[in-house]
């Protein structure tokens, strides 16, 4: 009993000690197991399996960006508040930090990530942190450790812990010699941005650990994705999104791709439905890795035409952007997403004049609107 005491009168002063005279110091200590970071040659992983009464636990990365916050309102919706975890290296706003959890995550910092994921018990991870592809253009190493490195960070993790990882990939993951109208799942892909060539590799790669470790990999083709919640981005495709605000504030728009650039599209309400429902589906009525999805396809000028319906006097001029045209003019014109409505049964709900109607129904109260209405 003496040496106890001895031990904790120790102890005690040792914590109460701080060379600041700030008092009591206690540093906290994370606790993880000690493994390689390689996944073993022999490993052998499974798939996780949900009653309806055990929810996964959820991690999204690079949760601020277009389709985060969006996913996470959803599957809280669907799995309790606590159980789906926002992350990303920026700092939220109010109503998002507020509204669900939110820690940082840094994809490349591989230890801080496995932490998270240990240390939250998660099941279930969207990897939504990439540079998109006019911004990756202009920073072409930042864009290859971001979406190749962070990428390799969370397959290994995914592998580890028996993970179902969903990465998103997109139409960029095409080139000029796929076939483009329709494009279908499976053929050449020869991309010549850097998105879209990181976008192949985060393909084959999940489709190799998948094969290889049984890892549960799936991932959705995107489409441009056209959302009222966010502002425009650093996408090919955001020209959608910045004709509805251009409309609104000047009636002016200038578009940076020609009028007849025929690009596939989809609200964001589809895209969310769509990744939900790709990662409920059954593991046995998938039969690839890798769906395209589709709603809709058109032109600046088709879209022009619908957004004039409700903004007669929108005055729209063409001022092409070479860089951004000749990355729209190898990518895809229509996707054939036919095996994804048969597997899973996938089917959109927004076409061209609901997605107009649905746009300004959110943004719509500015005057300009009211009078045209």
């Amino acid at each position: 009993m003496p040496i106890v005491r001895n031990l904790g009168r120790a102890a005690s002063q040792l914590l109460q000690s701080s060379g600041c005279g700030c008092g009591i110091s206690v540093v906290p200590v994370r606790c993880i197991g000690v493994s390689p970071r390689q996944v073993a040659s022999d490993a052998s992983f499974h798939s996780v399996t949900f009653s309806e009464s055990d929810h996964p636990r959820v991690l999204i990365t690079g949760g601020l960006g277009q389709l985060g916050v969006g996913l996470a309102k959803l599957l809280r919706k669907r799995f309790g508040k606590n159980n789906v975890i926002l992350s990303d290296i920026r700092k939220p706003a109010d109503n998002v930090f507020y509204s669900g959890p939110f820690i940082f995550a840094d994809i490349l910092d591989y230890k801080n990530l496995r932490e998270i994921v240990v240390n939250n018990r998660i099941t279930w991870l969207f990897h939504y942190s990439a540079l998109l592809s006019a911004v990756g253009e202009a920073n072409v190493p930042l864009a290859r450790a971001v979406n190749i490195t962070g990428l390799h960070n969370v397959l290994d993790i995914a592998a580890e812990h028996n993970l179902r990882l969903f990465v998103p990939s997109t139409i960029g993951a095409f080139g000029p010699t796929s076939p483009r109208d329709p494009t279908p799942d499976l053929c050449i892909q020869r991309p010549r941005t850097i998105y879209g060539v990181s976008k192949v590799h985060a393909e084959l790669m999940g489709e190799y650990y998948h094969y290889r470790y049984g890892l549960d990999f799936r991932c959705l083709r995107y489409p441009g994705i056209i959302s009222a919640d966010s502002q425009p981005g650093g996408g090919t495709t955001d020209y959608a999104v910045k004709i509805f605000h251009d409309a609104i504030k000047t009636g002016k728009f200038k578009c940076y791709l020609r009028p007849d650039t025929r690009l596939p599209m989809m609200y964001i309400d589809d895209c969310l439905k769509a990744t939900l429902e790709v990662m409920e589906a059954p593991a046995e009525s998938l039969t690839m890795r890798t769906y395209n999805i589709n709603a809709m396809s058109f032109s600046p000028e088709e879209l022009a035409q619908e957004v004039q319906k409700y903004v007669p006097e929108l005055q729209v001029t063409y001022n092409v952007d070479q860089v951004r045209q000749a990355i729209a003019d190898s990518w895809p014109m229509n996707f054939d997403d036919s095996n994804a409505r048969r597997d899973w049964g996938w089917k959109h709900d927004y076409d061209l004049p609901e997605l107009v109607t649905t746009m300004f129904s959110y943004l719509g109260s500015d005057s300009r609107i009211a009078q045209a209405n």
